[in-house]
């Protein structure tokens, strides 16, 4: 080793021999928390969620030195894939406007709610994912899965965001302009809840932008691209991604690398409902 290196045997043993350095030790400390950080995000953290875990643990270490020493460690962040539309239009249903026109922040929580709808492989064939999220902190306020895609659904999950949100009057629900949000009895469930709806415009993904890419980050993150697990085991994973993981501890970029709950709780609005 020491001919192909072209160094000599006594000059490698006094290299061998030397004490490590502090850097390197801080390297080793270092990146054995960025391990730790990575492994509790499921592989999902790269070097901006990392760097906020590290802070919150009193480390101040810059995104380079972060991104070298995962790199060096072999820790990758996973992709997103491209989305694609889920839910079919009906020609047969009135439309109403596109009021929310992209504009997913909003000042305080229950003023937007965006829904949509997924699907979702499973050994056993697929099971249909609705969701309801408010754009305040991105949180998933009410979801529901079911083997059939119907207006139950999405109802379901309709209902679970207002148990547990109560908005009141004014509210903006947007969602696609799928049949399933389209249909009477959804929009009379709209009208109870005294909410205005707004709908994409037909054929514009990227009008419901938000959704899709909580869609697509659930799928990566729990590896749903294909069949793996049971319709029970999938139910059990979603369950505990959404309600433990991220709506309560996964950090998002657009919140300050915060998590929806513990976005909310720093919010001076105490008087709204945030169960």
């Amino acid at each position: 080793m020491c001919q192909v290196l072209e160094v000599s045997v006594s000059g490698y043993y006094a290299w061998r021999g030397r004490p490590e350095s502090a850097r390197a030790r801080q390297d080793r400390a270092l990146t054995e928390k960025i391990r730790v950080s990575h492994q509790h995000s499921r592989g999902t953290y790269g070097t901006p969620r990392i760097q906020a875990d590290l802070a919150d643990e009193g480390e101040r270490v810059s995104r380079q030195r972060i991104g070298r020493l995962m790199k060096a460690a072999d820790l990758v962040a996973r992709s997103k894939r491209k989305f694609r539309v889920t839910t079919k239009t009906s020609p047969h249903q009135p439309v109403a406007e596109n009021l929310l026109n992209r504009e997913f922040k909003a000042d305080q929580p229950n003023q937007k709610w965006v829904t949509d709808i997924t699907y979702l492989p499973t050994t056993e064939g697929w099971l249909y994912l609705a969701t309801v999220m408010d754009l305040f902190s991105r949180k998933i306020v009410g979801w529901a899965l079911h083997e059939r895609l119907h207006t139950p659904l999405t109802l379901d999950a309709l209902n679970m965001a207002w148990q547990r949100r109560q908005p009141g009057a004014g509210l903006l629900h947007h969602s696609d302009r799928g049949s399933q949000y389209t249909s009477e009895v959804y929009r009379q469930a709209l009208e109870r809840l005294q909410a205005i709806q707004s709908l994409s415009n037909k054929g514009e993904c990227w009008d419901n932008a938000v959704q899709e890419s909580f869609f697509s980050t659930l799928k990566v993150e729990l590896d749903l691209h294909q069949a793996r697990s049971t319709r029970a085991q999938t139910r059990s994973e979603v369950f505990e991604w959404i309600e433990v993981f991220y709506n309560r501890q996964r950090r998002h970029s657009s919140l300050g690398h915060r998590s929806p709950a513990a976005f909310e709780e720093q919010a001076p609005y105490p008087e709204l409902s945030l169960h």
